[in-house]
């Protein structure tokens, strides 16, 4: 089955339409470091809007403890979109209740409602089924439709995004439909060659996603403090670099795998080794084999790849015609260890074909670095739920809309 799209909403006029968006934007204070994902949805706001329907935006931001918190309010996303948005915005301070459903009556068609943080209340992400079914009927009161548009949550079983859209008439938005198809098109159809460029922190975070595309990719370039436990893997020494010792052994089992199925795998031959782990701290570039052979011994940690490393991963990039990249090639919010992810990210933007930055952290990088969103082929709003896709797993959001893996 696949998904349903506004087009199945039918005749939307005068109808009031609730959309999930993910507006979990990064914050230093109140004002807002990247507006990315309000950007991404607007498409979605403006359809809807445009076949005469008011629209109640829902979404979650950071991680309040099921209770409200000022540090967490929507209100720097409502003034937002306000500066986006041809008519009224009008944010609501609370999540459920009167108050909504007041400036659901005194809206008008193309308004947009903007209801508080949804995790202020705790029954969102309750584990219990009851607890979510109760707080989506709230949210449904006043709806007349749902739309689900925060792609960055349809991994997740959360009242908002799985029980809601069996509430109404419910369809997946503009974004999640492009996101959909963007990463069909890679686990199914990739032009070669293709290259999956894997960073970040854990390789245990990873292992679900590479070995799923293994049978796919032709090579599998990786960085980020992931690399380690790899390189330790094979037997190399990495000083006080993130090392999971534990998956040391499931690592080298992957390994051979990819070796049996003819996947190029591509680490670093240098990285940037630091006495700290500060923006401030030390640093010289060693050789994989002698990570704990400089300045600061054994000690040391692997906070960048090397300059050696970054030019040969870019050009494996080049010579790619479908890329999918996802994970920082080291500490990149540091300027002095930020390299290896910026020359990865300048190797993207010169894809002869589709490139892929799969969403979070390498998301906030490449806008970080001063890129445009059309530098690439496509910009994922969801790290994880991108991963858990590409891994063959059923998303509860993309389920609640019909999708079938």
């Amino acid at each position: 089955m696949g998904l349903r799209t506004l087009a199945d909403l039918g005749d939307l006029s005068g109808k009031v339409v609730g959309v999930r968006a993910d507006l979990n934007v990064p914050l230093d204070g109140d004002r807002i470091t990247d507006d990315g994902r309000i950007r991404a949805v607007l498409p979605t706001l403006e359809h809807v809007a445009s076949a005469g329907a008011t629209l109640v935006v829902f979404s979650h931001l950071g991680r309040p403890q099921g209770a409200p918190d000022p540090a967490y309010s929507l209100e720097p996303v409502a003034a937002r979109l306000r500066e986006l948005w041809d008519q009224a915005v009008v944010f609501v301070p609370e999540v459920v209740g009167d108050l909504v459903g007041e400036a659901v009556a005194a809206a008008k068609p193309g308004d947009i409602i903007v209801t508080e943080n949804l995790r202020f209340d705790a029954r969102e992400t309750s584990s219990q089924e009851k607890d979510r079914a109760d707080f989506a009927a709230l949210l449904a009161a006043p709806l007349d439709a749902v739309v689900i548009d925060g792609f960055g949550v349809v991994h997740r079983k959360q009242a908002s995004v799985y029980e809601l859209a069996g509430l109404r008439p419910s369809c997946a938005g503009l974004l999640v439909e492009k996101e959909v198809g963007v990463l069909s098109a890679l686990a199914e159809h990739p032009e070669r060659p293709y290259t999956v460029v894997l960073g970040g922190s854990k390789v245990s975070d990873k292992l679900g996603v590479i070995d799923a595309l293994l049978p796919t990719v032709d090579t599998l370039v990786v960085g980020g403090g992931m690399v380690f436990t790899i390189l330790a893997a094979q037997g190399m020494a990495v000083g006080g670099s993130l090392l999971e010792a534990d998956q040391i052994d499931t690592v080298s089992q992957y390994l051979r795998k990819a070796e049996e199925a003819g996947v190029d795998i591509v680490l670093p031959t240098d990285i940037v080794m630091a006495d700290k782990f500060s923006a401030d701290a030390g640093h010289e570039v060693r050789g994989v084999t002698e990570l704990e052979t400089g300045t600061f011994g054994s000690t040391a940690l692997g906070l960048d790849i090397g300059p050696e490393s970054a030019r040969h991963f870019a050009n494996v990039i080049a010579r790619s015609h479908t890329v999918l990249w996802n994970g920082p090639m080291g500490v990149s919010e540091m300027a002095a260890f930020a390299h290896g992810t910026r020359t990865v990210a300048e190797a993207l933007t010169r894809v002869d074909g589709l490139s892929v930055v799969g969403g979070g952290d390498s998301a906030a990088a490449v806008r970080a670095f001063g890129y445009r969103d059309s530098d690439f082929g496509h910009i994922s709003t969801g790290g994880g739920a991108s991963l858990e896709f590409l891994e063959g797993k059923v998303l509860p959001g993309l389920e609640a809309v019909g999708w079938t893996s």
